[in-house]
């Protein structure tokens, strides 16, 4: 049955090669007329200077039907841009199966300004003139599956036949392999012949199912099932013998591919990539292996180059990947430089071969000449989305995922190849610098540069450091702190200086790639030296980790001044200057952690960031003032690390002149000089936010220093004292003043919105702690020997008017509702106070809840509460504030509640008749102010309308 199947499908493949011959020659009259027609064109109208389009081949079409126009008549004709982009189509070639475009040196002659000759000329407008029309469903069946179907049967019919002979016994192993040579190499023949015979109109619209390279593609196969026969099979050939023959199949094959499209090229280089998995042999050299695999690699990315293709350069970059990680996994050692060797072609092919200069050229003409004006530089978008990009891609991925593996924990036994490492990464990051469209390659390099230090230094010792239960030979074979240092400062050199390299290469022409390899140039040696510090180095004093960072950081800052000079007048490099300016201090800041120690540090830190404000008086750079911020950020993560500065053991107990002082107090004076020197300065939102760090460290200061004083000369954990807590809400109190007192000298959004939110955070303190938490009523904290100067006092009593004051400063100042809540604050907290000194009078310095009430402490705080509500209803009268008479009102409203609730259940005798009498001749002064007030006010506007009708009378 088989047998019938194969001659079957001969037959119709047979038959399908004839009807298509016979339509070839059909259309060859056709086009040959047509190529007359428009060759006659060529003595009446001009050669255009880009190569003819759809509309030029119509407008010669149409022309060739009328009369002819004296020459010195004709107009010249110009390539729209419509021509031009169809031209770019054309250019690009088939797409998978399809030959080669016939316009190609057409195109190629007129992009160089040479005369095109009448019959490419007359190619291309055949091309132009023939519409692209919806493909119906007969000729997918007829034209396309057809040829596919044709083609498979083609391969299986000649393995039909091997299999029917080796079954029947009719021949012997030799005549058969010899029988199927024969016919691959027929097959491949017969394709030539086709594609000979083939037209460019068929070309062209049935790319993906060309006949010839269906052949050509069968043939290859063939001839390669053929080879490994020989050798796996039946052992008529060596090993070495049979990896020729399959590599020069393969090769062949490639090579075939630049006639017949890429589908036959990535078969080819399929059939390269397994050629030596096919072939065993007793003593492999992996030299044998990658030095084949770069020739067919080669190979494969000239015929890409030669064809503009994409996808096959992909998969031969990943093929490479494949063997170099499965020859890494599978060696133990393993020889580190041919898989170097082999990462190195792959990087300078693409450098160099293809793309290479091409795609630079071809998407930006003169872009690395810098002289593209600033209308037509790439965008962002643009750099994000280069042409090639899955060709760069999967070089970029290939070389990151092979440098990992051989410096990954599996190269133990091959002694860490730092340097092989070190070069594989240079190479990408020098492909990623070199070439505008490799911005991929540039970022890939950077990861991987930091994740190879990070895997040497991590077992540079951290790890028997962490866990000690980790296996002796890993340790054993980690590389020294030394080697991982110099491997760390070796790549921050070269992305330092690649960096410098890229942003002058493409600073014009490329703003966006020039701000990412400025980001590359400032974070890499950052994250390295970090790395090699923490790991390897002494975090006391490190001189070589302190002065490579400071030489590091200055260069940084020297080539943020270089293109500072360099660029043009109009034309920004803002951004990669901030990057560099950014890295420089990075650098510093880590020369300083490793040359200095303790509070040491923490001042230089905030010295360096006001050194960079202080630049700013001879250099107008945006980023300058930032880098105070910067510095106070960092200031402030030393804080949080350790907040003693120089360690618990090593603070001072003397209150305020001591270390804390000095780390705290000096960058916050450092911060209100620069906000002070950039108070000018156009950038708004830098100069807010170094006023609130400012603001913010000065109250830092002062509440750390009050913290130390107060806990005896100790920064712990414990919980503050209502006396600690109180001056905390002094000076929030005062901070919220001086806040809005600048504002109103400098109005700005910080001073005005920092003010009310200090008064907020206080006032919520106060209600967690003053009134509950640490209140003395339910913490039992003794209150002290001398009455009044106590600690109600600091506690509740100064708070209360200095809330008071401030809603009275703020008054007109701020929004109504803020106003209101802080003069709601200062009455609950003088109620606080007066409520618990009536229970000091009564009960001693001890006022503790468990302590119950005496009766006459009941009836003093009844009369105490009356007091006080009368005295806010005078004061919000005098000051006609709504908000203290209200809580005058309530606070008599609780003292009426109490009288009656309480007092007349717990007292007796004298004291409730009096509790009584009190409250009755308060609450009936109390109506007879209201009565006198409200009298006034109506008297007032009686007599208005009467004084402006007087008026009105006599003007009238």
């Amino acid at each position: 049955m088989l047998e019938v199947i194969a001659f079957v499908a001969f037959g119709l493949a047979l038959a399908a090669l004839l009807n298509g011959r016979k339509t070839a020659e059909r259309l060859d009259g056709e086009i040959a007329a047509l190529k007359e027609q428009v060759a006659q064109l060529e003595a009446v109208r001009p050669v255009a200077p880009a190569a003819y389009a759809a509309e030029a081949a119509d407008a010669n079409v149409e022309a060739a039907a009328q009369p002819q126009v004296p020459q010195d008549v004709a107009e010249p004709l110009e390539a729209t841009p419509s021509q031009t982009r169809q031209m770019s189509e054309i250019s690009k070639g088939d797409a998978i199966f399809g030959g080669p475009p016939p316009s190609q040196d057409a195109v190629e002659k007129a992009s160089r300004g040479e005369p095109v000759s009448a019959r490419a000329r007359a190619t291309t407008a055949i091309d132009a003139v023939v519409p692209r029309q919806k493909e119906s469903l007969e000729s997918r069946l007829g034209a396309r599956w057809a040829v596919w179907v044709g083609g498979i049967a083609l391969a299986l019919g000649g393995v039909f036949m091997v299999k029917y002979s080796i079954d029947a016994g009719l021949l012997s192993p030799a005549v058969r392999l010899s029988m199927a040579a024969v016919f691959g190499l027929v097959l491949m023949a017969i394709g030539e012949f086709v594609r000979r015979r083939a037209v460019p109109l068929v070309a062209d619209a049935f790319q993906n199912a060309m006949i010839p390279g269906i052949l050509t593609a069968a043939g290859a196969v063939t001839l390669f099932g053929v080879c490994y026969a020989a050798h796996g099979v039946y052992g008529f050939i060596g090993p070495v013998t049979a990896f020729v023959l399959l590599a020069l199949v393969s090769l062949a094959t490639v090579g075939l591919s630049l006639l017949h499209g890429q589908a036959l090229a990535g078969l080819g280089l399929l059939a390269s990539l397994i050629t030596p998995a096919l072939v065993s042999s007793e003593s492999p050299s992996p030299w044998s292996l990658f030095g084949f695999l770069a020739v067919a690699w080669t190979a494969t990315l000239l015929a890409a180059r030669i064809r503009r293709w994409t996808v096959v350069p992909s998969m031969a970059n990943i093929g490479l990947s494949l063997w170099a990680l499965a020859y890494i996994a599978s060696s133990t050692p393993f020889e580190t430089r041919p898989v170097t060797l082999i990462m190195l072609v792959m990087i300078a092919g693409i450098a160099f071969i293809w793309p290479g200069r091409f795609a630079d050229s071809a998407e930006n003409g003169s872009a690395e000449t810098g002289q593209l004006p600033v209308e037509t530089r790439v965008s962002f978008e643009r750099i994000m989305t280069p042409p090639f990009a899955a060709v760069t891609v999967t070089a970029g991925i290939s070389a990151l995922l092979t440098a990992l593996a051989m410096i990954s924990p599996l190269a133990t036994a091959s002694g860490y190849p730092v340097v092989e490492f070190s070069l594989v990464v240079t190479a990408l990051a020098a492909l990623g610098a070199s070439r505008g469209y490799a911005v991929y390659p540039a970022i890939l390099s950077a990861v991987v540069a930091i994740v190879g230090v990070w895997s040497m230094t991590a077992l540079s010792g951290l790890l028997t450091y962490i866990d000690p239960t980790i296996p002796g030979h890993i340790v054993t074979f980690a590389i020294s702190g030394h080697t991982a240092m110099l491997a760390a400062m070796a790549l921050s050199c070269v992305f330092v200086a690649l960096g410098a390299f890229a942003i002058q290469r493409h600073g014009n022409g490329r703003p966006p790639l020039a701000t990412i390899w400025a980001a590359i140039a400032a974070i890499v040696p950052i994250a390295l030296t970090g790395m090699s510090l923490l790991m390897t180095g002494n975090l006391t004093f490190d001189l070589p980790h302190g002065l490579f960072a400071l030489a590091a950081g200055l260069t940084l800052l020297g080539l943020a001044e270089w293109f500072s000079r360099k660029k043009d007048e109009g034309e920004g490099l803002d951004l990669p200057q901030a990057f560099l300016v950014a890295g420089s201090l990075g650098l510093i800041v880590i020369a300083l952690h490793a040359l200095t120690d303790g509070l040491t540090t923490t001042i230089m830190i905030a010295l360096v960031g006001a050194a960079y404000v202080a630049a700013t008086r001879v250099r107008v750079w945006p980023a300058l003032p930032w880098m105070m911020v910067g510095a106070a950020i960092i200031v402030l993560a030393r804080i949080a690390w350790e907040p003693t500065i120089v360690g618990a053991l090593n603070l001072g107990r003397t209150p305020v002149f001591n270390a804390l002082l000095a780390g705290y107090g000096i960058p916050a004076l450092l911060l209100v000089l620069s906000a002070f020197e950039l108070r000018r300065w156009p950038d708004l939102r830098v100069r807010n936010l170094l006023q609130a760090l400012a603001s913010l460290f000065v109250l830092l200061t002062v509440a750390i220093l009050v913290r130390h004083a107060m806990n005896g000369g100790v920064l712990d954990s414990s919980v503050p004292t209502l006396g600690e807590q109180s001056i905390y809400t002094l000076l929030a109190i005062g901070g919220s003043a001086i806040l809005m007192t600048l504002d109103r000298k400098s109005p700005s959004p910080v001073f005005r919105y920092g003010s009310m939110a200090i008064g907020v955070l206080s006032i919520l303190s106060i209600l967690g702690a003053h009134l509950i938490g640490l209140n003395p009523y339910f913490s039992g904290e003794l209150l002290g020997t001398i009455p009044f100067f106590d600690l109600l006092l600091i506690g509740y009593l100064l708070p209360g008017l200095g809330y008071a004051g401030l809603a009275w400063y703020a008054n007109g100042k701020r929004p109504v509702p803020y106003v209101t809540v802080l003069a709601v604050a200062a009455a609950v907290l003088v109620f606080a106070w007066a409520t618990l000194s009536v229970r000091r009078f009564w009960q001693g310095q001890n006022i503790a809840d468990w302590k119950g009430f005496l009766a006459g402490e009941t009836y003093t705080y009844s009369v105490v509460w009356l007091l006080l509500g009368v005295l806010l209803l005078v004061l919000g009268s005098r000051f006609n504030a709504k908000s203290i008479r209200i809580a005058s009102a309530v606070l008599v409203f609780v003292a009426v509640l109490k009288v009656f609730l309480i007092d007349m259940a717990n007292l007796e005798g004298f004291l409730r008749a009096l509790s009584f009498i009190g409250l009755g001749a308060v609450l009936i002064g109390i109506g007879l102010f209201y009565q006198k007030i409200l009298s006034g006010k109506a008297t007032s506007q009686q007599d208005t309308p009467v004084d402006i009708e007087a008026q009105s009378g006599q003007t009238g």
